[in-house]
């Protein structure tokens, strides 16, 4: 186990590197300059060149990205054109709010979607079943970025029962987290389905059932025990998704989160900002996978980290 997790630590490192070579070299190749975009554009051009230099972006590019990794490798990620703080100030600050939506997403997902899939496959090729897997493929053809405004339209404005935006309370986090964890919902279901499906044939189910364990029992205490991998595969995977899908639902809901900030950043052109967020969501995903590996030891004794 100490040798494997070793073994993959170290392989984290030139992900990460090629991440961040990879965020420094598209973020200067968006147009636009951010001196201009702070300053204006009707700034004179002195100084325009002034803060430039002031920022240091005058410098060439090699320079600027020798600048930017060294810092990374002293765990710096600069400091924000718009704000004058360090990056690491910025998303220490956004984090908890990130962490709390993507976390009532997962939740939400999970407690909806595993009894879903459970009933779809038990009552498989029943009605039950069929509606459970139309709602799944319903979920799964609605973008969050049209979910999001169809669901405060109906309970926030004409209905009135929820917050459109903002944070406060628990009120605010269900329309957000609902419209992040929509699409999960609806893999996991199909998923869950799917993997207990496999179980359900093997022989170890009926040996539970000729013992005299009841149906539902059969399923959950042994079937659904030994088809968790896929479904904690999936979980793990989608994180990163549910990372990337905070960028747009903290747009509509107007959560102050990591991804709020991020969009906010691209749009000033706040080059350390843009790299530093891009960073720790990879970062996360990166680690997210790497749990999930380790998880499957618990679930199964039979695997080894070799």
């Amino acid at each position: 186990m100490t040798r494997y997790l070793i073994r993959r630590l170290l392989l984290t490192i030139p992900v990460i590197l090629g991440v961040a070579t990879l965020v420094f070299a598209l973020i200067h190749l968006v147009p636009g300059d951010p001196a201009q975009a702070m300053l204006g554009e009707t700034a004179p051009q002195a100084d325009v060149l002034k803060l430039r230099h002031a920022l240091g972006l005058d410098q060439p590019l090699l320079t600027q990205y020798r600048t930017f990794m060294t810092g990374l490798l002293r765990g710096d990620l600069g400091t924000s054109f718009r704000y004058n703080v360090p990056v690491t100030t910025q998303i220490r600050e956004k984090l908890p709010n990130t962490a709390t939506l993507a976390l009532a997403a997962m939740c939400f997902a999970i407690l909806f979607a595993i009894p879903l899939g459970i009933l779809a496959a038990v009552f498989r090729g029943t009605l039950v079943d069929h509606a459970a897997m139309t709602l799944a493929l319903v979920g799964i053809s609605m973008p969050n970025f049209w979910l999001g405004p169809l669901l405060a339209i109906v309970f926030a404005v004409r209905l009135g029962w929820l917050p459109v935006s903002g944070t406060g309370g628990l009120s605010h986090l269900i329309l957000p987290a609902v419209t992040l964890g929509a699409a999960l919902s609806a893999i996991l279901a199909r998923m869950t389905r799917a993997s207990l499906l496999e179980e359900l044939r093997e022989l170890y189910v009926l040996a539970a059932r000729a013992r005299g364990l009841s149906g539902m029992r059969a399923v959950v205490k042994h079937a659904f025990r030994n088809s968790l991998i896929p479904i904690v595969t999936i979980i793990g995977l989608q994180f990163g998704a549910v990372l990337t899908g905070t960028i747009i639902t903290e747009t509509i809901f107007a959560w102050p989160g990591l991804g709020r900030l991020l969009i906010q950043a691209i749009s000033f052109r706040d080059y350390p900002l843009v790299q530093g967020c891009i960073l720790f969501i990879s970062i996360t995903y990166v680690a997210m996978n790497l749990l999930t590996d380790l998880t499957y030891g618990f679930l199964d004794p039979r695997i080894r980290f070799d």
